[in-house]
């Protein structure tokens, strides 16, 4: 004798699905049909409101091919999320901050969110918020366009959410591209570009990849672990920006004209400040990455004098001279 087929409302039936879901490890889309009395096609569009809905949904292949749908661990114990009218605010500012993340997958999850904010506050609050952060947005010069890199975003924004070991294809610049099997530790976010730190298995030690020049992503289904003691500085070291290498002191003077621009701001950890008497100011740190830091140097000209390493030094004063000499060429 069969079941009687249940008539109740879509809304009944997921507060159905979320109650097993809730109970079970996981249960596969044809436990649900048969608990629910429905077809496979309509649990599928249970799934995905229940996904849409903002509970923690994931899907587990199994060994035998089954695919179960379950609930993150311990969610139950997490509180409805509210937010105070001013952490609004500080959530719309951050977003005006992450316009370089256009045309990528977690655009698309930043618009879900305020979506979901937009539809529980009144009009005439969401038109105030949005003023606020248009107002502070920042006007970004050379923003990048990841738009072509949409494919391979989704696919490493699946490997690191449920942390699958994937092979990557990376093309450094003027040289051929190679492939990586690399477990996805984390995103960077620097000068409005992404990075992608992790642990290269042809290396045997850790990487930075520029998410511009990785061509493709394949994700595996091997499962790896980050490492308890990992921190984004394992990759970037003692450097000045992302690029670690060896270490340098090194002592720089500017000029007053802009001396307070650099009191106002910590430049690196291991910084330190001297006042001098005509109101110029010495900085002096430890870091690494000379091309990042010759970059930065050369946007405070002509109010900067390097002083140490006479390495530093050189290369400073050889990048303005073949400026100059470039320059005169052209003239």
């Amino acid at each position: 004798m069969t079941k009687p087929s249940k008539k109740y409302s879509q809304a009944a039936r997921l507060h159905d699905v979320i109650r097993i879901l809730e109970a079970r490890y996981g249960a596969t889309v044809d436990d649900l049909a048969e608990e629910c009395q429905v077809n496979r096609r309509t649990i599928f569009r249970d799934l995905q409101a229940i996904r849409d809905a903002g509970y923690p949904l994931v899907s587990d292949r199994e060994a035998d091919g089954r695919v179960l749908y379950r609930f993150l661990t311990g969610f139950k114990k997490i509180p409805p999320i509210t937010f105070s009218l001013e952490e609004l605010m500080t959530l719309y500012l951050c977003r005006g901050q992450l316009a370089f993340l256009r045309g990528t997958p977690f655009q698309d999850d930043l618009d879900a969110i305020f979506g979901r904010i937009r539809s529980s506050l009144p009009p005439r609050s969401v038109a105030h918020l949005e003023r606020i952060a248009e107002a502070g947005a920042p006007r970004f010069q050379g923003l990048r366009d990841y738009r072509e890199k949409r494919e391979a975003l989704q696919g490493l924004r699946q490997a690191l959410l449920y942390q699958y070991r994937c092979t990557i294809r990376y093309a450094p610049p003027n040289r051929k591209a190679e492939d990586y099997l690399f477990d996805p530790y984390t995103l960077l976010f620097y000068k409005d570009s992404l990075y992608l730190a992790g642990y290269a298995h042809n290396r045997q030690d850790l990487r930075l990849f520029l998410i511009d020049r990785i061509q493709a992503v394949e994700v595996g289904r091997e499962r790896f672990e980050v490492p308890e003691d990992f921190s984004a500085e394992q990759v970037t070291g003692g450097a000045f920006g992302l690029i670690d290498d060896t270490p340098m002191e090194i002592r720089i003077r500017f000029a007053p004209e802009i001396a307070h621009l650099i009191r106002e701001r910590t430049w690196h950890p291991t910084q330190s400040l001297v006042d001098e008497p005509d109101g110029s100011v010495l900085l002096t740190l430890e870091a690494s990455g000379e091309k990042e830091i010759l970059s930065w140097l050369y946007s405070y000209l002509p109010h900067v004098q390097v002083l140490e390493p006479a390495t530093l030094r050189e290369a400073f004063l050889g990048g303005l001279q073949e400026a100059l000499a470039k320059h005169h060429q052209g003239s």
